[in-house]
């Protein structure tokens, strides 16, 4: 079945303007026709608050009781029994100084998540400019500058993700793929909603929530009924 043709398939499954309950909606996504490669179900949230401002960023993680689905490649900007400990605890890649010419010069992007210890992230800040606008920059928030290698890399590899604003105050995310099953989706889709409302800014006036959807990578969207 092609593209075109697969997508008017499931497009027919949903119904235009409606708002759906969340378990409704995943149901639909197991009816939907498969594609060639197992979808990611994506999350798109829009929230009631101003990005520009920084007392209403939202931004955090949380561990996905099924993980994503998708392997995550690990870099650690490490030294000394540091590196030892990023490589024990299944670091992919593990360098210092040296990786600055293969990232710059080489656009080596072969890893999802870059780790840090925080004594690296002098060295790392150099890559800021190649690495901020790919959204890699390793920051204390997220877990990602720390000394707890081992806990940051464990937790990375076990279904640790990342929600943040994008400049039209949207998180998007993946949060599993079509191959879970509606059940296994519906524990990851609440436990990332419950982490991005506990992430309310005190700042943040009005209504909070403004939109869900969710999606899969090629197919139609869905709007969810967020209480």
């Amino acid at each position: 079945m092609s593209t075109g043709k697969r997508y008017k398939a499931s497009e027919k499954l949903v119904e235009k303007n409606k708002v759906y309950d969340i378990k409704e909606a995943l149901n639909i996504i197991e009816k939907m026709p498969k594609a060639k490669f197992d979808e990611t179900v994506e999350l798109h949230v829009k929230l009631g608050v101003d990005s520009k401002h920084a007392d209403q960023q939202v931004r955090g993680t949380t561990v996905l009781p099924h993980g994503t689905g998708k392997t995550q490649r690990v870099l650690v900007f490490a030294k000394g029994p540091k590196a030892e400990e990023a490589q024990k605890a299944g670091a992919d890649f593990v360098g210092a100084e040296e990786l600055i010419p293969k990232i710059e010069k080489e656009n080596w992007f072969d890893y999802d998540v870059i780790v840090a210890t925080p004594d690296m992230m002098g060295v790392v800040g150099r890559l800021g400019k190649v690495l901020g606008p790919k959204g890699l920059m390793p920051n204390p928030k997220s877990g990602t500058v720390t000394m707890d290698l081992t806990k940051a890399i464990n937790e990375i590899k076990s279904g640790k993700v990342e929600y943040r604003l994008d400049k039209t105050n949207i998180i998007h995310l993946g949060f599993g793929k079509v191959s879970f099953g509606a059940d296994k989706l519906l524990e990851n889709y609440d436990a990332i909603m419950g982490a991005i409302i506990k992430a309310k800014p005190s700042a943040a006036k009005g209504q909070y929530i403004r939109s869900v959807s969710i999606s899969t990578t090629m197919g139609p969207g869905m709007y969810i009924d967020q209480k």
